[in-house]
């Protein structure tokens, strides 16, 4: 019994061989406190996920260390500070699980994870929490967790209450300071974060795809240290919030005039492109592939949309046309948006896409760029179309069905944004879509069936979009719908099939940069919109960027906007293109280089979206 209460003694004064052995047991208590602490966090990184995840976070021990790894080392910071073994298990407990358990009732409820941004939100998440009425009543996971820390915090306290005295606490403490410093680093080296560790092909439940999947792949602890810096969104250089925030207000906003409210419909479709602007492409019917598609373009004012990405990475594209903003980022709060704008103005907002919430995880960023009602395969498409992703001729009649069913119940002015699924790449290399062919054999069976398949689609869309123009052709209410592509297709392994058709990606030149990086938009008005409007919609117009695509259907539709919408739109007429790969169009010219005027236009600009970006406005 003696030797029992000696761990509950100071050691000094002990002889030196109980001296030895009061270090060698509280210390390697806490380091195995510090131990089952990592192990119970990885036991709640899953959240409702299949538990067979928690084996393969063993099967990986680069991942098992980093996310148990600081975990042993905050709590021996904290045994350096407080001196008793107990109390820093207990404060480890309250940080380290606290953040699991956050994260594991934000997978449950949102599916999706806790990253360190939404600790500047905390208030938001409880009065959204209180709103949603979610279930908070512990299950048996929460239950074990808490016994587990009560258990913990109990023998420490009972076998483990030496105190530590200073000269050694220093020791530790600096030792620990140390050894986190590397830690750290690797916790925020990006490559580490996404290649290293990428042991996605281990997990049948989870798609690469899902920024939740990939992130609960990781653990807990490991990616929400990531998430601290990658997270994190920098303000340009030699920006003034002061200055700024003076530029914005100079802009008086302006409401919507009521004879202006039309109905806005946007679609963007999913790798659509036109192939038939391609130079020197021979052998392909692209008459028929694109007949359907450029009779609308003929009674519609039209151009080339220039994108910052190639063949994936869609939500670049539909959340610049939201946003305006040409930097996209992990948006983690409401965010600034023209969604929001125009429900200020009276507007009802909604929206599908016929793939799954998960998917870029639309389900909470569509939110939070204030589009509050959208539709996926979860919540209705999986009713209409059982066999997985909804094809454009699912999709069309829903958007058109949801329109109808605004205008019929209070028809409030109505924005409706949807992301089509059915281009989506890969295209086959052996079987032909529903047998359309549209190349005359020229090429190889490789490159054939990959540019019939992606035709195969493109006519089809062409065909479900004239369907639907036919619909709202006939409507009274005002119409006015802007489609655009999101990004050129995929077209085989290191482009092959570009290769072969001759198309020029060379990106140092013109052409080249534009085949790769532009696709089109095409803007149409009923009849009705054209009278409220007074235009007519038709023709060639210009080129633009995505983030600017919002601005050039203001111009159209006559309609002012906020401040924001204002100082983008002075930013647009000087710059109209302007992308984060650094090329832009100045002047009519494509560059790499601004000319001094141009540099401070663009300065203008990226302060003006760091602010409006970081600060949200429609409370």
């Amino acid at each position: 019994m003696g030797n029992f209460w000696l761990f509950q003694q100071k050691p000094e004064g002990l002889p030196d061989k109980r001296r030895a052995l009061f270090w060698v047991w509280n210390l390697g208590v806490l380091l195995a406190a510090g131990l089952c602490l990592g192990w119970l966090s990885m036991f709640f990184a899953y959240g409702d996920y299949p538990d067979t995840i928690m084996k393969t976070y063993f099967q990986h021990p680069l991942i098992l260390f980093l996310n148990i790894a600081p975990v042993v080392l905050a709590l021996f910071l904290l045994y350096a500070l407080v001196g008793r073994g107990w109390l820093a298990f207990l404060l480890a407990d309250l940080v380290i699980w606290g953040l699991s358990l956050g994260n594991y009732y934000k997978l449950r409820f949102r599916d999706d994870p806790l990253m360190f941004q939404d600790l500047k939100n905390l208030r938001d998440a409880a009065a959204i929490t209180a709103m949603a009425d979610y279930d908070l009543t512990p299950d048996k996971r929460v239950i074990f967790g808490i016994l587990c820390l009560i258990f913990g915090t109990a023998f420490l306290f009972f076998l483990a209450r030496g105190r530590l005295p200073k000269g050694p606490r220093l020791a530790l403490l600096l030792a620990a300071a140390l050894l986190w410093v590397p830690l750290w680093a690797a916790c925020a080296i990006e490559n580490l974060y996404k290649n290293k560790t990428d042991n996605m092909a281990q997990f049948d439940d989870l798609e690469r795809w899902s920024s939740t999947r990939l992130y609960l792949s990781k653990g807990f602890v490991y990616p929400f240290l990531h998430s601290v810096t990658a997270g994190a969104v920098k303000p340009p250089a030699g920006y003034s919030e002061a200055e700024t925030r003076a530029l914005l207000a100079s802009y008086a906003p302006e409401d919507i005039p009521e004879e202006k409210k039309v109905d806005l419909i946007a679609i963007q479709l999913e790798a659509f492109a036109d192939f038939s602007r391609f130079e020197g492409v021979e052998g392909i019917d692209f008459d028929r592939a694109y007949g359907a598609y450029h009779r609308l373009e003929e009674e519609s004012f039209t151009g080339n949309l220039v994108t910052n990405i190639f063949a994936g990475g869609t939500v670049d594209t539909e959340r610049a046309f939201l946003t305006g903003f040409a930097d996209q980022r992990n948006y983690r709060a409401n965010t600034n948006s023209y969604a929001w704008y125009l429900r200020t103005q009276g507007y009802a907002a909604e929206g599908c896409h016929p793939s799954y919430e998960w998917f870029y995880n639309r389900r909470n960023v569509n939110g939070y760029l204030g589009i509050p009602a959208y539709y996926y395969i979860e919540n209705r498409f999986r009713e209409l179309y059982p066999h997985g992703e909804a094809p454009d001729e699912i999709l069309f009649p829903e958007i058109f069905r949801l329109y109808e069913e605004n205008r019929d119940n209070g028809g409030a002015p109505y924005f409706s944004f949807n992301v089509t699924y059915q281009g989506h790449g890969p295209y086959g290399t052996e079987d032909v879509w529903r047998g359309n062919h549209f190349t005359d054999g020229r090429y190889s069976t490789g490159t054939t069936n990959i540019v019939d398949n992606y035709l195969g689609s493109v006519m089809d869309t062409g065909e479900q979009l004239q369907w639907l123009f036919d619909r709202f052709r006939n409507e009274d209410r005002p119409v006015v719908l802007v489609v655009f592509g999101d990004h050129k297709p995929w077209l085989g392994y290191s482009n092959s099939a570009y290769q072969e058709l001759g198309v020029n990606l060379e990106l140092s030149g013109e052409e080249g940069f534009y085949n790769y990086y532009a696709t089109r938009y095409l803007i149409w008005a009923n009849d009705a919109a054209k009278a409220a409007l007074g235009g007519d919609f038709t023709g060639e117009g210009p080129d633009v960027s995505s983030c600017f695509l919002m601005n050039l259907l203001f111009d159209c539709l006559g309609w002012t906007g906020d401040a924001w919408a204002q100082a983008t739109a002075d930013v647009w007429r000087e710059i109209p293109v302007l992308t984060d790969v650094g090329r832009y169009v100045r002047n009519g010219v494509l560059t790499a280089e601004l000319d001094p005027e141009g540099q401070e236009v663009l300065e203008r600009y990226l302060g003006l979206q760091y602010y409006y970006s970081t600060h949200f406005q429609y409370k």
